[in-house]
């Protein structure tokens, strides 16, 4: 029996459930220079020396731009009925302000036209971290003027894709675009002030509800506007009362910040007791509440693995192993009284610990947080040491067993009553993992980096015929 499932729990899919793959414009596209596309904060980031695992960048990537083809053609050869891709801003909009590019814009019509073709339903995220760099040299995401500018190219791609596409997220993941790019400076754009990144969080939630009021306006009403949280599943170490404490802060860093302002239209009063030494907030305006609090048609919720923490004692000196990357800096503005901890149980190549149990927990939360919103997993997938055999045949049984684990757990939640509409693997394709460069394979389909030849994995084979047939297959059946 799968992980996560209990002898009542039903193993097939609702008939609708989308099977989707997901992926990112920097990470996959290449193609930087052409049609007009101007360097974002990945391009600057990835070519500063040490700043991504062996001086890598997305330059090439693997050639997206010029291989979309064949590989929407592989996503239908395995049965896929959904994408998840996001738009580059500055092939679009390369200065982050003024008129599209048609040029950068007809590639996305191509690709989402292709899609359709094939029977594939698209799904748009208008952002994922890959600022125009002339935005960045404004003043980035704390500049509160940035979220101006992304409504503005939110109508841009609306207008152009809207009457094509039905899925929209305006956002992924705005908590690692703050906290990891302004706070530990792991990500683009490398800045290290806990100020600057509680700002950038307050304007991408602005800009969130800017961009979905603007979504709206250029685009058929029948659209859904979403977006992608990567919210965390916090746990204390203990009941004691300092570890309960410890974990109300964590969440309310990780996932209050976001979505109280956007599904309640406030932010926790205990994340600004935790940041008062910090900031006074001073640049939540009035009425901005109000314009981020924008009623969502879905949710999309990223999961890879649960934090467990506790109080820091008198040895520890603030929360560094969290699964984020190493830097003298941390992501969690206020939190250095708080340690994070390794959960217990097998982990990925991400040092990530495997725990369907946490999805599950993540679907139940927001079925309660917000009851009636449709929720869709826009990522979910793992990372492992992927290697042909000599046959040039990838087999990776560990993703297989991941990947069944966790849509187990999501099954699981259906039947206990959530609305989870589709499930989105992370990734479709082996690619440029940020400051990880190419050490780390999430794909389904390895990619040689040489040649940029594609191979679908065992885990590949398998989430298709899952796809195909609404059920989970065991983890053995494919060879």
């Amino acid at each position: 029996m799968p992980e996560s499932a209990t002898p009542a729990t039903p193993v097939t899919f609702p008939p609708a459930f989308l099977w989707g793959a997901a992926t990112s414009a920097y990470q996959i596209e290449g193609a930087v220079r052409e049609d007009g596309r101007t360097p974002s904060i990945w391009d600057t980031f990835s070519h500063t020396p040490g700043k991504t695992a062996g001086g890598d960048h997305g330059d090439i990537a693997v050639d997206h731009y010029h291989r979309y083809r064949d590989d929407v053609a592989l996503m239908a050869d395995l049965g896929l009925t959904a994408y998840r891709f996001s738009i580059s801003w500055s092939r679009v909009q390369p200065t982050g302000r003024g008129p599209a590019v048609q040029r950068g814009l007809d590639f996305y019509r191509r690709l989402v036209d292709e899609l359709l073709a094939h029977g594939i339903k698209p799904a748009v995220t208008l952002y994922h971290w890959d600022l125009p760099q002339e935005l960045e040299d404004a003043g980035g995401w704390p500049e509160r003027d940035t979220a101006y500018r992304f409504a503005e190219y939110a109508q841009i791609v609306g207008e152009a894709l809207g009457d094509r596409v039905e899925q929209w997220i305006t956002l992924n993941e705005p908590w690692c675009a703050a906290f990891l790019g302004y706070a530990s400076g792991v990500h683009a754009p490398g800045r290290t002030d806990p100020a600057a990144s509680l700002k950038a969080a307050h304007t991408l939630n602005l800009a969130h509800g800017l961009g979905t009021s603007a979504l709206r306006a250029s685009m058929p009403a029948r659209n859904s506007v979403a977006l992608s949280l990567n919210s965390s599943v916090v746990r204390p170490f203990s009941q004691d009362a300092a570890d309960l404490a410890a974990a109300q802060k964590i969440d309310d860093l990780a996932n209050g910040v976001f979505h109280g302002p956007i599904l309640h239209g406030a932010y926790p009063q205990t994340l600004f007791t935790a940041t008062e030494l910090i900031t006074d907030w001073s640049f939540v305006e009035d009425g901005d509440l109000a314009l981020i609090n924008q009623p969502l048609d879905a949710l999309g919720l990223n999961y890879y693995t649960p934090a467990l923490v506790s109080a820091a004692d008198a040895e520890t000196s603030g929360p560094r192993a969290d699964g984020h990357g190493s830097s003298a800096h941390s992501p969690w503005p206020g939190a250095d009284d708080v340690t994070f901890h390794q959960t217990p149980g097998e982990r990925t190549e991400m040092g990530w610990t495997i725990d369907p149990t946490g999805l599950h927990d993540l679907i139940m939360r927001y079925t309660r947080e917000a009851p009636g919103l449709p929720l869709y997993i826009t990522e979910n997938g793992a990372a492992y040491d992927d290697k042909p055999d000599p046959d040039g045949r990838v087999h990776d049984p560990e993703r297989v067993a991941y990947l069944q684990g966790h849509l187990a757990a999501v099954r699981r939640a259906i039947a206990d009553g959530a609305d989870v509409r589709g499930y989105y693997l992370w990734s479709l394709l082996d690619n440029f993992e940020w400051a990880y460069g190419y050490e780390k394979r999430f794909g389904a389909v390895y990619v040689d980096y040489a040649t940029l030849e594609r191979t679908p994995k065992s885990s590949a084979l398998w989430y298709g015929r899952a796809a195909r047939t609404g059920t989970l297959p065991e983890v053995q059946s494919i060879q």
